[in-house]
């Protein structure tokens, strides 16, 4: 490549880059919400949902925001974000209220009454002025199962304070969580070590 061959696709390049910072800019100046409360949906068979909701509690406290985790159906084992989000003090607070899996406690009584329990949690959460973001992980599940009432979940999440951003995990979200929702991403499988005869690993599952 001679040196001219390369000043000529460097300034190509440029321009390109020039076309696409005009767009982006433009794109951006389009916008004119600054702030609303979000409501946010991961969901999907692939991994990842629940590390994501966490990650954004990380990002939401490393901004100043006060955070709070409500978990559904999940049991009360240890996991490497709980330990570490707890050690925020104040600024996250973790409520685990799931009994573990449905097919573990093979309790559909029971486990309908830790999901309202945990919904009554996240219900008297959502009216604290200072909180910023709630993630309720795996009440994708609850809804699945009809644990809780559809319609008012939605209703409920829908009317939520103008500011508040929640986070919703799990797989197989309602049609209508979805069209309520401000953002929703599917995570999908490509391909998982667990099919591999791979255990869950402390580190990368808990």
């Amino acid at each position: 490549m001679t040196d001219e061959t390369s000043k000529d696709e460097q300034e190509r390049h440029r321009a390109k880059m020039l076309n696409r910072k005009a767009a982006q800019d433009a794109e951006v100046a389009s916008k004119t919400v600054a702030h609303k409360g979000l409501l946010i949906v991961h969901t999907g068979t692939g991994k990842g949902k629940s590390t994501a909701a966490f990650g954004q509690v990380l990002r939401m406290v490393g901004n100043g925001g006060k955070c709070a985790v409500v978990q559904f159906i999940k049991g009360a084992w240890n996991t490497g974000e709980r330990s570490v989000l707890e050690g925020f003090g104040d600024k996250v607070r973790w409520y685990t209220l799931g009994e573990g899996f449905t097919w573990e406690t093979q309790d559909k009584a029971r486990d309908m009454a830790a999901a309202a329990k945990a919904w009554e949690t996240a219900k008297s959460l959502m009216q604290e002025p200072d909180l910023k973001l709630l993630a309720l992980d795996e009440l994708n599940i609850a809804l699945r199962y009809d644990y809780l009432p559809l319609s008012e979940v939605v209703a409920t999440l829908t009317n939520r304070r103008p500011d508040l951003h929640v986070v919703v995990t799990g797989r197989n979200a309602k049609r209508e969580l979805i069209e309520a929702a401000d953002l929703v991403t599917e995570m999908t499988l490509v391909k998982h070590h667990f099919a591999q005869g791979v255990k869950a690993q402390a580190g990368i599952e808990f």
